[in-house]
Parts: C-alpha cells; sequence; structure tokens
C-alpha cells in the first residue's frame, strides 16, 4: 500500500535521491525547501503525486503553517523525514558566535520544531514514523566539525527522549547516520577564516583531506534513499539506521572503545553512592 512521506532540506543530497526514488515507486511526496523550483523538473513529471511548499527551518511560524497545510491537503502523512542541514567546517576557535547560532538554529532548533509541528497530526491520526537524518557524526567526532558534531550529538538526544514520549500514541522514531556521501556537502560547507595555529593540528589534516579530496566519500545517495525507505516499511522501526562501510567500522571502533572505557570505571562509579 501506498505511502504519504513529507521531506524536508529535499533540494540536493540525500533528500532529493529519496523524493526522486519515492515518486518512482509511486508514493505521494511533500517536499519542502527553501527554493521550490529546485524540484521544478519533478513536478513537471509527476504533476499532483509530488506536493511542494518553500520553508526554511530556521523560521518556527512557517514550520507549523507547512506542516498545518501539508496534513489538510494531504490527508494522512505516513512517513516525516526531518533532514534539512548543513555543516560548519571549522576549528572551535575559528568559527564566529553567528556561525555558532546558525549551525544550531538550524540542524538543532529547526529538526526540533520540524518534529514538534508534527507530532500533533500525527497523534490525531493514530501514529506515524519519523526519520530524522543525523549522521554517522551523531555518535563519533572528527577534528574540524565540532559545532555540526554538537548539533548531531544534541539532535540524537533529543529525538531518544521524544521517542519514548510519544510511544504510546503510536509515533515511531528512527535517526538515520549517514557516512560520507557522494553528494554536495563538500562543496555546501560553511568556513571561517582559517587561523594558521591550526594548520599542523589535527584540525588543518581534516581541512586538508576535505579539500584535497583526499577525504573518501563513498556512500551512494541513491541506495541511502532506498535504506531509508526499507526502513520506513520495517517492524518495529530501526531506533538508528548507519548507512555505509566505512561509518559501520568507524562506528563500532568507537563504541568498542566507549564501552571499554566505560567498565574500566564501574568500580569507581559503583564507590560514589551513599553507603
Amino acid at each position: 500500500m501506498n505511502k504519504t512521506w513529507l521531506v524536508t532540506g529535499s533540494s540536493s543530497g540525500i533528500g532529493r535521491a529519496l523524493v526522486e526514488q519515492l515518486l518512482q515507486r509511486g508514493e505521494r511526496v511533500a517536499a519542502t525547501l527553501r527554493k521550490t523550483e529546485a524540484l521544478s523538473d519533478l513536478k513537471a513529471r509527476y504533476g499532483e503525486q509530488l506536493w511542494l511548499a518553500a520553508l526554511d527551518v530556521n523560521d518556527p511560524l512557517a514550520i507549523r503553517e507547512v506542516m498545518r497545510q501539508a496534513f489538510s491537503e494531504l490527508g494522512r502523512i505516513d512517513v516525516v523525514v526531518s533532514n534539512a542541514g548543513y555543516a560548519l567546517f571549522g576549528a572551535a576557535e575559528e568559527v564566529s558566535d553567528e556561525q555558532i547560532g546558525q549551525q544550531l538554529q538550524t540542524n538543532l532548533i529547526g529538526s526540533m520544531q520540524v518534529i514538534r509541528a508534527c507530532l500533533p497530526y500525527l497523534r490525531e491520526q493514530g501514529g506515524g514514523r519519523i526519520l530524522q537524518v543525523s549522521s554517522e557524526g551523531g555518535q563519533l567526532a572528527y577534528p574540524n566539525f565540532s559545532i555540526y558534531h554538537a548539533s548531531k550529538w544534541a539532535i540524537e538526544g533529543f529525538v531518544e527522549s521524544v521517542a519514548q514520549e510519544v510511544a504510546p500514541f503510536g509515533i515511531e522514531f528512527t535517526l538515520v547516520e549517514p557516512g560520507p556521501t557522494r553528494t554536495n556537502f563538500g562543496a555546501a560547507l560553511v568556513s571561517p577564516p582559517v587561523m594558521d595555529v591550526y594548520e599542523q593540528t589535527p584540525a588543518g589534516e581534516v581541512r586538508r583531506a576535505i579539500t584535497s579530496g583526499a577525504f573518501p566519500l563513498n556512500g551512494d545517495p541513491l541506495k541511502m534513499a532506498n535504506a531509508m525507505i526499507e526502513a520506513a516499511n520495517a517492524q518495529p522501526a530501526p531506533k538508528r539506521l548507519l548507512l555505509g562501510s566505512d561509518a559501520y567500522d568507524r562506528v563500532h571502533a568507537t563504541l568498542t572503545e566507549r564501552l571499554h572505557q566505560l567498565e574500566q570505571q564501574e568500580a569507581l562509579a559503583r564507590s560514589t553512592e551513599i553507603d
């Protein structure tokens, strides 16, 4: 049975790949993006199967209005994909206060507001799925991406909590965690002026790898989009969906080391309780 999806941040990358795959499968899609003309080719091809709305997730009033319109005009929406976001690429000392605020406003608060805005409609219709696009960077961290990681680690904590709050209403969440993907991600990085003092540090090494093309981008956005579609149909919903071989290896190693460090502190942790 075909579903109706709502996808934010659908102009490019995984968001656009997801919209294309859904339309090809015969699903109905509500796609939001800042400039709707970016999907004019798909609108011409699929007509009423594709519902478009301009949306900047930095505007909470606009988010609520677009959600109201989408659920009102389309009726039931089965899956909401919160995908809008970008990466701020710079050492913590390099980035400006304004850049920090904008990164957190878009990736974290914007995603939180999308989720908050759709919850009443999903609850009233008896349930649904929310796919929050995070990153492998929601479980590990690279130098030079500190503010980006802050946004992804934070949205994962938010989703972990909200998922428990709304489970009684039949609303399920999946955190989608792609590894580096062959999209325009690198070209879309926002970078502050470089401080020379960081050139010979891990931050500088990552910066050079990204700019030279040496940083591997092995993820296929079409395959990732298909994996997201399959996850939305899985019962029960997977709590996390890690995408990419390199991402799997890195997250596995990170979690293994974290668990090892935790186990080394067991005796100390238990010793700090009231006698």
